[in-house]
This record gives C-alpha cells, structure tokens and sequence, in this order.
C-alpha cells in the first residue's frame, strides 16, 4: 500500500469501528451522532469490552470479535493502550486509524518516547494512522455518499445540514476545527474535506496536501499552520497543486522576530524565520492570509470563481460611500481601477439617473430602489468594456423573505444569466460579513445566483490574493533555467574568507567586481594606489574577519601616498596578527548602493535577500526575499517590491539604473550560491554599486559553514 492509496483508504471507509465508545465521553457520544445524523452508508460497530451496550446499540469486547474486517478504526482508548488496539488491529490486516487520545509528542519526554513507539509500530505494519491527539476529519465528497451525506468520524458535534462543496481544509488545530466549520457553512462555502491533523505522528499536512491535489471534488486547499515539518515537502506538493491549478490558501501562525542565520554576514539580519517563509509561499503560488475570515473567504471565491485574468478592476455598486472603500482597498491590494473606455461612459449615461456619474468605481445611485434592473444593465454594460479583467459586483443577498417572492426570483434570475453571459468574470461581493440566511440560500439554489463574498475588507483581500495567485501560476509555466555548474574552487572551505578570496570567486562566476590589489607593505600598498588613481580606499585583508569597519579596518578617501601609509599602519595595528596586508581599491562615487546576499535558512535553504546597502543596511532593513533557485525575471520583480525602488529608476532627476543588467548580475550570484553547494554559510555583496549601466560589486564575503 502506498502512502497515497493510504491516505485515500483513510478518508473513504466502509465501515468503521469506534473503540472505546462509551456513554460517558462526549467525544463518543458526538462521533457516532456525527456517523448516524450524516448518513454514513456503511455498518458502525461499537468496542467496549466492558459493557454490552453502548449508545443504545450492541458493544463488542474487541476489535477480534467483530463479524467483518472494517476499514477505518477510530480510537478512543486512554493512552497507555492506544498501542495495544493498533497492534490487535494490524494483526486483523486493518490499515487505516484516527486516533482521538492525546498524551503523546504534545506531552514531554516521555510522551515523545510513546509516540516514536507508535510511529515505528506504523511504519513496521503499513498503516496509515491520523494523529494522534486529533478529532478526526469530516469527508462530504465520497462518491458513495447521499448528497447530504458524509463520512464523519470527528469528535466534536456537526450541525446540519452538512454542506458539500470544493474546499478542503486541512488544520494544525483541533479546538479551531469546528469553528472554521461553522463560518464556512454560514457563508454557504461547502467543504469537500475538514481534517484535523493532530500530532501528525503518521500522516502529515503535505499527505493530506497531496491527496486533495488528486480529489477530483477539490478545487482550493485551505491550511492552518502552527509549523511546516518538512520544508522540502511542502515545497513539492505546493508545487504539484500550482501546476494542477488548485490555489492552496494558508493562514500561517507563529511569526516570530528576525533571527540571524550567521554573526558574519549583514544577509543573516535580513532572513528571519516569517520572513523566508513569505517569499517561500510567494515563490510557491501559496496565498498568505491573516485571518480564519480570510482563510475561508479567500478559499471560497476561488473555489467559485477560479483564476482571475489580471488586476485591472471595474466596480459597480449603488453607494458612493462603499465606492471610496473599495477604491481605497484597492491600492492596498495592488489592483487597478482604470477608467472606462468612451463607448462605456455613453452606454452607461443613457441608463444612468442626471445625477449620476459614469466612473470606475461606478456609483449608480440609491436610485436602484426606483429601478430594480439599473444594478444589472450597468453590470451588463461595465462587463462588455474591454479596459477591465474583472467586474466586482457590490450586492447583498437578501436577508428576510419577503411575503411574495416570486418578483425576487425573477430578478435573480435574469442577475445570473447576465453574470453568466459576461465576458469578463463577476465577483460578488457583499456589504459588510453577515451569514447567508435560509432564504438567501434557496435563491442561489433556485436561480443558480453565483457565490456572494463577505463584506468589502475581506473581498477586497480575496480578489488581490486570487489575482497575484493567477499571475504566479502563469509564471509557473515557464521552463526552468538550466543549472550553473559548480566554480573551480582554490582553498579550503572553512571559516570566513578574506575579501580578496570571496571577491575572485564573484569574478570567476562573471559578477562584475571593483578592482584590487592586496598589498602586504605600504610601498605595495602606495604603488597600488598610485596605478588605480586617487583617491583610493584601504581595507584590511585578513581571513575570519567579517564586519571590518566595527573593528577599525576601512579608510576612505585616501588622496595621497603619505595618506595610504598611514592608513596601511593603522589597519594592520587595529587588525593584528591575523592581519595579511591591506586591499586597496579605487574608490567610487555616487549612485545607489545595495546589498545582494545569499543565506542559508535551516528549514528552508539557501535565500536570496536583496536591499538598499551600505552601512544602513540593518537600521533600513528595506529588503526583499527570495529562495533559490531563481532567474532574472524573478530578481527583477524583486527588485520593484523594495520600498526605495524609485531610487533605482531616476528619482529626484538621478540616472536611472539599468535594471535588467541589475537583475542578471544579482541572480549570477544566486547562482554561484547554489553551485557551491551545501558548504555555503553566506555569500554577500555589500555594497553592490548602481549607477545606470555601471554595476559593480565594492564589497564581498563568503562565509563556510565549517
């Protein structure tokens, strides 16, 4: 059995046994409602060896006794026997566990210790076990299931009706499961799949991950992280489900403060545990949310809308107040509110009341209570105008039913045949986040009216995630770069390398490098200086030396040779024996000055950090993230996300840089990074030179991680 057929067999039993079950634990007593209040197809045997009957249905003494072989057994039992029923279990060739018990990893020492036993025991018998210290999961996509139906082996109580859509959610949490529950079925967003994952002793998040890439009832993946366990893996099924086309939606816990990666280089105050795990997911085509709201509202609207074409946004609502909202929220998520091309504004002024007036976002007035079709014709007409990639829709579905509402199901009925009809995707979003009522929901059932998102704030926050989502997944389909081969090494790969050392290896790898000579006396020192022009700048070169100006070991400015031998004297002295001499450079005026540096991350790999450099580089922390591997295009993007990008293309009359040299030069040393293989610590230019064409790095160190 394979890990895949595993996890499947694991979500879509036959039968099930509880073990444990008793009328004494309300986790009992709300799985097996769960089964029976939901349908599940097939025969539910209850385990209890010490009483006969339990929920008022006949108990067996163990799993051994029962008539039939079942699929799925949920465990009940208090800790120390958990391991016992597994093993009785996989002597009767079952293969698929929940385990509800806590007491486990979560626990201490000797928790770990229990849970490492039941690991081993899994891995020894093939079986698929979820959790332990988990509630189970609730599965509405079974082809065998009723339409109202599930498989429901989950410990906390599932109200009805249960409704079934294409979201699975997979969370690190069981206390927050049922509530994510309970929002998704106020907002009518249907769930093929809810699991709560528990220890993850045995199935994981990327397992389940890789199962619901394959479900065919699947459309959007919706995660709650506490931790991701294996970075390498998570990369991968995120991948597979980009180049499916199923958005993964991810509210990620536990942000943390910026943790150096290495005391050498400025790059390791950059690259903080949350920050590489943004550019991780930013890179992977996950969608970051900061909310449960927005975690489920995000997952809904592509679950009902799919990819969205580009950011260029028409609006059409009947409040000027929400129109300055939305159109606020707008810049916030990068989407573009164009104007509307010439025959638009015509079309749009013919229906229009005097009083109103014909621009994006479109305001068509409180005079939708007058004229119940104004809202649709302009929707119509805004949907036709070929300026715009997606119509937003401002519109609450009604709240109350009122005493005929035949008229209302008319009305809907010709909004979804023009929304249906456009081309150009609609969204609809609603006011503000309220649930959707009974009545609304036989409206959408009845007349096919697409569905609603909640409230203009996370609306607005969906719309931009879906659009940034689609313009990755474009990218995604773009052939890889070939791999740099790895550079002819000189010397041992320990410590930290002089300047002189890291710089060599940049020009090796074609990073154009600011030259030098390293000078072990002060006439060399003097006939340097003399040869590149003055003035000139002095640094110390010596091996294990990393942030040199803390300890005295950089002069600018050098006009003179008297100038050069005073600085060579004071830089050895400040350096001491570990001192080689001194490098001595032409020095450079003007221009931007960054930094451009590859890290290692202990999760996730090497990371590019990009940002404005020089000295300030820890005060500004104005700084970009990538992970490696990556290529020009991705570096250029980069490169625009910085907060002082306009310095780089001409600001307050500067020449502006050449930035897709710039773009070239940084990923030829993400490049050299990921040739050097896992020896690499840090590899860092700071700073990196701009000055239109010219790109130069002044400034280089290699860090070893031995």
């Amino acid at each position: 059995m394979t890990a895949g057929e595993g996890v499947r067999g694991l979500f879509a039993p036959g039968s099930i046994a509880m073990v444990g079950a008793t009328d004494k634990s309300g986790w009992s007593v709300a799985t097996f409602a769960n089964l029976r209040r939901h349908g599940f197809p097939g025969p539910v045997y209850l385990v209890n060896p010490r009483t006969e009957v339990v929920h008022g249905e006949r108990a067996y003494r163990s799993l051994s006794d029962l008539p039939e072989r079942v699929d799925l057994v949920y465990v009940m039992v208090p800790t120390p026997v958990v391991l016992d029923v597994l093993k009785e279990g996989a002597r009767l060739g079952i293969r698929h566990y929940v385990v509800l018990t806590a007491g486990f990893g979560e626990t201490g020492a000797e928790g770990r210790k229990r849970e490492e036993e039941l690991t081993a025991l899994c891995r020894a018998n093939n079986l698929t076990v979820l959790g332990p210290n988990g509630n189970g999961y609730i599965n509405t996509s079974d082809g065998r299931a009723r339409s109202e139906a599930g498989i429901t082996p989950y410990g906390l109580p599932i109200p009805p009706p249960l409704l079934r859509g294409s979201v699975g959610v997979v969370l690190q949490s069981g206390a927050l499961a049922s509530s994510v529950l309970a929002f998704s079925q106020a907002r009518g967003i249907g769930l093929s799949l809810l699991t709560s994952m528990g220890n993850e002793a045995v199935v994981s998040v990327t397992d389940v991950i890789d199962h619901l890439v394959d479900d065919p009832a699947t459309r959007v993946i919706a995660l709650f992280l506490e931790s991701i366990r294996r970075p390498e893996e998570f990369a991968r099924v995120a991948r597979r489900a980009l180049a499916a086309g199923k958005p993964i939606v991810a509210l990620k816990i536990g942000r943390s403060g910026l943790a150096s990666r290495t005391a050498q280089a400025h790059t390791g105050a950059l690259v903080g545990d949350d920050a590489v795990i943004d550019a991780a997911f930013r890179q992977l085509g996950v969608i970051r949310v900061r909310s449960l709201e927005d975690l489920i509202i995000t997952a809904g609207l592509l679950a009902s809308s799919g990819p969205l074409p580009g950011p260029r946004l028409g609006v059409v609502t009947p409040s000027g107040g929400a129109s300055e909202i939305i159109a606020d929220r707008a810049e916030d998520e990068g989407l573009a509110l164009p104007a509307f091309a010439e025959e638009t504004v015509a079309r749009l002024t013919e229906i229009m009341p005097d009083f109103g007036r014909p621009a994006n976002p479109l305001d068509v007035t409180g005079y939708v209570v007058v004229d119940r079709t104004l809202l649709s014709r302009a929707l119509r007409i805004v949907a036709e105008d070929p300026g715009i990639d997606v119509v937003m829709l401002l519109s609450d579905l009604p709240r109350g039913e009122p005493p005929d509402p035949e008229p209302v199901f008319r009305l809907y009925e010709k909004s979804t045949r023009i929304i249906e009809e456009s081309p150009r995707p609609v969204v609809i979003v609603g006011n503000v986040l309220t649930d959707v009522g009974s009545f609304a929901r036989t409206i959408q059932e009845r007349t096919g009216y697409p569905h609603v998102v909640g409230g203009i704030e996370h609306g607005m926050s969906a719309i931009g995630a879906a659009v940034r989502w689609s313009a990755v997944r474009e990218r995604a389909a773009v052939r890889p770069r070939a791999t740099t081969p790895p550079p002819v090494m000189r010397g041992e790969r320990t410590g930290v390398w002089a300047e002189h050392r890291a710089s060599a290896l940049l020009a090796e790898a074609g990073v154009p490098v600011v030259p030098s000579e390293l000078a072990p006396d002060e006439e060399t020192a003097v006939a340097a200086a003399e040869r590149f022009g003055y003035p000139v700048v002095l640094k110390a070169a010596a091996e294990g030396l990393g942030h040199k100006s803390d300890v005295g070991g950089v002069r600018l400015g050098l006009g003179s040779a008297d100038d050069v031998r005073r600085a060579h004297r004071e830089i050895l002295a400040a350096v001491g024996a570990t001192g080689l001499g001194t490098l001595v450079q032409p020095q450079r005026e003007g221009g931007v000055e960054l930094l451009a540096g590859v890290v290692r991350d202990p999760a996730w790999g090497l990371v590019l950090a990009v940002g404005l450099g020089g000295v300030w580089v820890e005060v500004l922390k104005d700084s970009v993230l990538r992970l490696l591997p990556v290529d020009a295009a991705e570096v250029r993007r980069a490169l625009g996300e910085l907060r002082g990008a306009k310095l780089l293309t001409g600001a307050r009359g500067t020449e502006p840089a050449d930035l897709d040299a710039l773009a070239e030069v940084i990923t030829r040393v993400a490049d050299l990074a990921g040739a050097l293989g896992d020896d690499l610590e840090s590899l860092e230019i700071n700073p990196l030179l701009v000055r239109g064409s010219h790109i130069e790095a002044l400034d280089a160190l290699v860090t070893w991680r031995t």
